[in-house]
């Protein structure tokens, strides 16, 4: 387990440095053995979370050979296993199959055969009393092993686990679908709650950034969306749960950040009765980090843009939980940002323009007064904005002076 780790390490350093390293393993079927590594305790029947199962296709097949990748990976690892049991798991997804006169891979094969068998006359016995043989499935087998591994090298594992899917999400729509295709989403909200049992591995931290990672990609992909968060799912709501729960809290610590982002970039999730994210990001615009705050604008943003099809009732709960006024003084006071709530002010300004509220906060006059600042209009994305809400808030107050 400990070489386990250190290769779920690797796997993420290399992924997080190199797209093609990334897209490699991608294909190499990384995903599912980390997946396997990440669910082994967090929660039961984790043989079952297979990824890209097709399983009907191969249950009464040969043992497959491996891959070149797969092989490199595997090849310390089976010879300290001295041969065990190779089978894969009926619910997995056998690795790509390369073609039987490949000089690469049987030279690979070979390679690997070779530090079996010297491995074996070394020790002169096939399987140490004490081990059980694992198969290399990543699931079938290993139970027995984890029972007589200390728990600090099961928490690193786990952590390296989950660092490395983090690394492999990071703009990968595919990497993200095997994710969530399979039962990790469920794994990163029990481990974001549980954490490591004090064990100094930032596994918390790494399933955060995990799922800002899916979170960022779902964004901009409608089928993983739907997919992965729709509204009746289990897992969705276990992730959602825990990013709230994060938020409410409120501590400027490493989770925070992360869990602001993710719950923006899936903004376009929720439905119109989930009227319980609003209010904790606006809360953060109250005298806060300016890192926190700056996120929470964004975040809040996702939610009130017209990209949103229930942008009207999103501004609607900004401005019951006094968001509007927090946004008056951040534009006027926020330095680092004053274009960001000058821009969420502006949605809230055209979808609800009729709002006592805004006329309360005094949104026109910082409209106003915004319109006549050089340095906000140069922005692109203030210039017609800008001027659509100030005419649409001028319209309605006229209105309502009458």
């Amino acid at each position: 387990m400990r070489v386990q780790a250190a290769v779920a390490d690797a796997i993420a350093t290399l992924a997080g440095q190199s797209t093609t390293c990334q897209e490699l393993f991608a294909q190499n079927n990384a995903v599912r053995y980390l997946v396997g590594h990440l669910a082994s305790g967090t929660i039961q029947e984790h043989s079952r979370y297979a990824v890209g199962s097709n399983s009907s296709k191969n249950s009464a097949a040969a043992p497959q050979q491996m891959t070149s990748l797969h092989s490199v990976v595997l090849a310390k690892t089976l010879s300290m296993r001295h041969g065990g049991d190779r089978s894969t798991s009926s619910t997995e997804d056998p690795p790509r199959v390369y073609n039987e006169q490949d000089p690469k891979r049987n030279q690979m094969q070979s390679v690997v055969q070779s530090a079996m068998a010297a491995k074996t006359k070394t020790n002169g016995s096939l399987v140490p009393p004490f081990r059980p043989q694992l198969g290399t499935s990543g699931s079938s087998g290993r139970g027995a092993v984890r029972e007589v591994e200390d728990p600090e090298t099961k928490a690193r594992l786990k952590a390296m686990a989950a660092k490395a899917l983090w690394k492999l999400a990071r703009g990968h729509l595919d990497v993200c679908k095997s994710i969530t295709d399979s039962r990790a989403l469920l794994c990163f909200a029990v481990l974001l709650e549980k954490g490591d049992g004090d064990m100094g591995t930032h596994v918390q931290y790494y399933s955060a950034m995990a799922i800002m990672e899916i979170s960022r990609v779902a964004e901009h992909s409608l089928a993983l969306r739907q997919s992965a968060f729709k509204p009746s799912s289990p897992a969705a709501k276990a992730v959602v749960d825990q990013l709230l729960h994060i938020v409410e809290k409120g501590v400027f610590d490493d989770l925070l950040l992360p869990c602001i982002t993710a719950l923006g970039c899936l903004a376009r999730t929720f439905t119109a009765s989930e009227n319980r994210v609003i209010r904790p990001l606006v809360e953060l615009l109250d005298e806060r980090e300016p890192p926190v705050i700056k996120e929470a604008v964004v975040a809040l943003t996702k939610f009130a843009c017209n990209e949103n099809h229930l942008h009207v009732n999103h501004c609607k709960a900004i401005v019951d939980g006094a968001g509007a006024r927090h946004l008056v003084q951040l534009v006027y006071l926020g330095d680092e940002v004053q274009i960001e709530a000058l821009i969420l002010l502006c949605f809230i300004a055209l979808h609800v323009p009729e709002s006592e509220e805004l006329a309360q906060a005094g949104v026109l006059a910082v409209l106003l007064w915004a319109s006549k600042q050089a340095h906000m209009i140069q922005d692109m994305r203030v210039d017609s904005l800008l001027s659509d809400a100030k005419g649409r808030l001028e319209l309605f107050q006229s209105r309502a002076s009458r």
